[in-house]
């Protein structure tokens, strides 16, 4: 295959992506290479072989998910990484929320998005659980805390919030694959609607309700409050979907507990950002890092303005 218009997309932090076309016997696939930085495997999240295998299993049970064609092995000299199709679509929220050429995908998007997760949900674990790590509610809750501790640097909204977690992260008797970053800025959408999850680096198995609790995150709206769902959706809807694709009906009430511990985990997140500039002086450090103060907004007007 001869590898043309080859073009390093901007974005991701944690991998580089780039944009090319393979050409072979008269035939032109528009590809994409999702690469450890340098070729060196990351530290964080699973391995990119490992996300490969993940997208391939979700696939086949139906997820939206670009094909892989490749996975880079030693003798590619190319260091760690997957070759995948490249699909249609936009990525950029700002986009997708705002642009008139989107207009009908967001009215229909939030159902879309519930059926896609339900499938997701139903990907069977028997091949999967030698891959991925089993991580539940009370264990992500307690990694954060322990996290947030090492940093030294109370903030009584977060303290607030794990109190009130602690009696409501409980242990699900469901246990599915997740896909760990389910939000706008990982999902392909065109003016036809959800075209394809992406980036499932964080991929674990777990409860299947994070995944539903992180696309409502405060943060993940974007500035468009009053649409819980990723700024473009209403809850009602993304269930509904998730219903009719699983026939299990998840309410409301139970969704809550990760909304919050959703705007919980970014908050202490942003603080990483933080203590990262005092390091690394970039600019994205400190955009981000300063964000730590609207998740304590957003924690306080759930947990005590009851809103979700």
């Amino acid at each position: 295959m001869r590898i043309e218009n080859l073009v390093r997309l901007s974005g991701g932090a944690s991998q580089e992506t780039w944009a090319f076309d393979g050409a072979s016997a008269g035939e032109t696939l528009p590809l994409i290479l999702r690469r450890a930085p340098s070729g060196i495997a990351r530290t964080t999240g699973i391995p990119l072989s490992t996300e490969a295998a993940v997208i391939e299993a979700a696939r086949a049970a139906g997820v939206a998910a670009p094909r892989v064609r490749h996975v880079l092995a030693p003798h590619d000299g190319a260091g760690d990484g997957y070759v995948m199709d490249r699909l249609p679509g936009e990525t950029i929220a700002r986009k997708i929320l705002r642009d008139d050429a989107f207009a009908g995908a967001r009215a229909k998007l939030a159902r879309e998005c519930g059926r896609s997760l339900a499938r997701i949900h139903r990907v069977e674990l028997d091949d999967l659980r030698a891959l991925l790590p089993v991580v539940d509610g009370p264990a992500q809750l307690a990694s954060y805390r322990d996290n947030y501790d090492a940093f030294d640097y109370p903030h009584p909204v977060f303290e607030l919030a794990f109190q009130w977690l602690a009696p409501r992260l409980i242990r699900s008797d469901r246990e599915t694959l997740v896909h760990g970053d389910f939000r706008l800025g990982n999902l392909l959408v065109s003016p036809a609607g959800l075209e394809a999850a992406l980036d499932w680096e964080l991929a674990h198995i777990g409860d299947p309700l994070e995944d539903i609790g992180w696309i409502c995150t405060a943060a993940w709206r974007f500035g468009v409050q009053d649409k819980v769902v990723g700024g473009f959706g209403d809850l009602a809807d993304l269930l509904a979907g998730y219903e009719e694709e699983s026939g299990i009906r998840v309410a409301a009430e139970d969704v809550r507990p990760w909304i919050v511990y959703g705007s919980l985990k970014w908050g202490i997140m942003c603080m990483k950002m933080y203590q990262g500039f005092l390091l690394d002086r970039s600019v994205e450090r400190a955009a981000i890092g300063r964000r730590c103060s609207e998740n304590e907004i957003d924690l306080v007007n759930m947990i005590v303005g009851g809103k979700s």
